[in-house]
């Protein structure tokens, strides 16, 4: 399958070529616009009970969408619901990618996605939620975020600390802790900053330059209460 970005930088849509028999799977209500040889049908990735998982555990659609260029080849272009980036992660089946509510838009076939739980400490603590997706396989994995996605590359042993409403993926080898942003409660709240992640290298973390959370809570500030 070949692809391209575009627009990466504001509004980004991604365009796929189909060759007859080919399919790819994106998040529900993905598509944008498609060719006529390419049929769309909702499908539970990994039965029932992962579609169930899905929708109740870590707030994404009980469906993916399917795409296949039955009748020829042909086009799909499919984007997401934020005004933010998109970025294609190869997956190479070594290991899995952990990624954030809302953060999965599309994925070519042979690559699995799963809910994966958090520790009891990191999903109370992390604003992750207790439940993840995680992807594994070998294949493409296009990732979706509110603002522009940045990576954060770690050397052996290298730490960086991120606030957790800016988190979007990272390498399910990876390990990270959660921590107060300050040396005191009343500091770290009074900051606006509260609970961090501190992770340590190797590996790549993909954030977002924007906070959803913040922005909703901006909305809900100067739209008058009814």
């Amino acid at each position: 399958m070949k692809y391209e970005i575009l627009y990466p930088e504001a509004f980004p849509v991604v365009e796929c070529w189909l060759e007859r028999g080919e399919s790819i799977k994106a998040e529900s209500d993905a598509m944008i616009a498609m060719s006529p040889t390419i049929d769309v049908e909702g499908k539970m990735d990994g039965g029932i009970l992962s579609g169930l998982a899905r929708k109740f555990l870590s707030g994404e659609s009980m469906f993916f969408q399917e795409l296949t260029a039955r009748r020829g080849p042909g086009k799909v272009l499919f984007g997401h619901a934020l005004p933010g980036g998109i970025l294609d992660v190869e997956l190479d089946g070594s290991y899995g990618l952990t990624i954030q509510k809302n953060g999965f838009l599309a994925s070519t076939h042979g690559i699995n996605i799963e809910t994966k739980t958090q520790n009891l400490a990191r999903g109370f603590l992390s604003g992750e939620g207790f439940f993840v997706l995680n992807a594994k396989g070998r294949g493409t994995i296009f990732i979706s975020s509110y603002g522009v996605i940045h990576p954060i590359n770690l050397d052996d042993r290298e730490e960086i600390i991120i606030d957790n409403g800016h988190l979007v993926a990272w390498p399910d080898y990876m390990d990270y802790k959660i921590e107060k942003a300050s040396s005191g409660w009343i500091s770290s709240l009074t900051s606006g900053e509260g609970l961090v992640c501190r992770f340590r290298g190797p590996g790549v973390v993909l954030i977002q330059t924007r906070n959803p959370e913040s922005f909703e809570g901006w909305i809900r500030s100067i739209v008058p209460d009814k």
